[in-house]
């Protein structure tokens, strides 16, 4: 009986410890070790792997969603049209995203310098994301869009690529000035199908009818398909700024992936809208956000960084499974 009462006692305290453990913000297991900015996740095989900025892209692989292995970067050198094309860049390299489309993996990415739009979005492609395989290799395609400083009031980061239900490509990106956009591919994923014709579809006012970094603090789009609705994430408020960040998702939905995007008050996307998903609470997470959302194993994953309390505001990997409400909107499974 004795042992008995001590075994109970363990099992009674171990719980309470798991119960209580840093899980405030519904996170499969706060990933502290791994310190990432943006990351993206896609599966190949039994393996995830995790594309984040960084110099030349960074990458990690885990097989668990618990312990990532750091990969070498996409680029040992920075391609050199991009050097060329922005002024100040040096090889550290924005916000990747990752798809596969007819037998390649596309990895879009981020070319600027902090605070001004003179930016541009790439691509580059892969057979395979297995590092070991005679296969691996990536090839640069160079550049898909760009912004102009004084000419464009968008910035040309930050892409996500989403294809329709009629197997059409579009690109979302952007971030401050004017807000979020949306431009039609063609089918070979890397140049623009109307170059002239973009879509807005999120964008905050700061109240003095200028679109500058100040306050249209808005950028980090993905759009996910769930049923019959086309979902956008976008990231409010301010990144990159420690134990002063205070990031947070926000989404709104669609059946068309040209928006209108409404939140659950039905207010568009573009004049302020936006149904909050996660934010941090300054105990555990100044702030949280730069999602992506990824389905795998028959379950959603949202994947996103935190800056972390615990830990001088240093940015962490965070990822959660979604849940769907009955209405179906997305919140994190507790």
């Amino acid at each position: 009986m004795k042992l008995f009462a001590t075994i109970v006692f363990v099992l009674s305290v171990l719980m309470i410890h798991a119960q209580g453990r840093g899980d405030s913000v519904g996170t499969i297991k706060p990933m502290r070790q791994t310190s990432v900015h943006d990351p993206v996740m896609i599966k190949e095989g039994n393996t995830y792997y995790l594309f984040c900025t960084g110099f030349g892209i960074s990458v990690y692989s885990s097989t668990d969603l618990q312990n990532w292995k750091k990969e070498k970067p996409v680029f040992a050198t920075a391609p050199q049209w991009a050097v060329e094309a922005v002024p100040g860049y040096r090889g550290h390299t924005w916000a990747p995203d990752i798809s596969y489309f007819n037998g390649r993996y596309y990895l879009y990415y981020s070319v600027s310098t902090f605070g001004k739009n003179n930016s541009c979005i790439g691509v580059a492609v892969n057979k395979t994301l297995n590092p070991s395989s005679p296969e691996y290799k990536w090839e640069d395609l160079g550049k898909v869009i760009a912004s102009v400083p004084g000419k464009d009031r968008w910035n040309a980061i930050d892409p996500n690529l989403i294809i329709d239900e009629n197997k059409v490509a579009w690109l979302s990106f952007g971030s401050f000035w004017s807000g979020l956009k949306l431009v039609k591919l063609n089918s070979d994923l890397k140049t623009l199908a109307q170059p002239d014709q973009l879509v807005s579809i999120a964008a905050r006012s700061n109240g003095n009818g200028t679109d500058t970094t100040g306050g249209n603090a808005i950028e980090a789009p993905f759009i996910f398909k769930k049923g019959e609705y086309y979902y956008l994430f976008a990231s409010w408020d301010y990144c990159c700024r420690g134990e002063k960040s205070n990031y947070k998702v926000v989404v709104g939905r669609s059946k068309q992936v040209t928006g209108p995007y409404l939140d659950k008050n039905s207010v568009t996307m573009t004049s302020n809208g936006g149904t909050l998903v996660l934010e941090g609470d300054a105990k555990e997470w100044f702030g949280a956000g730069h999602n992506a959302v990824y389905h795998a194993d028959g379950k959603d994953y949202i994947v996103y960084h935190g800056y972390d309390a615990l830990d001088k505001g240093r940015s962490k990997l965070l990822i959660n499974e979604l849940a769907w409400d009955k209405e179906g909107w997305p919140t994190l499974k507790k």
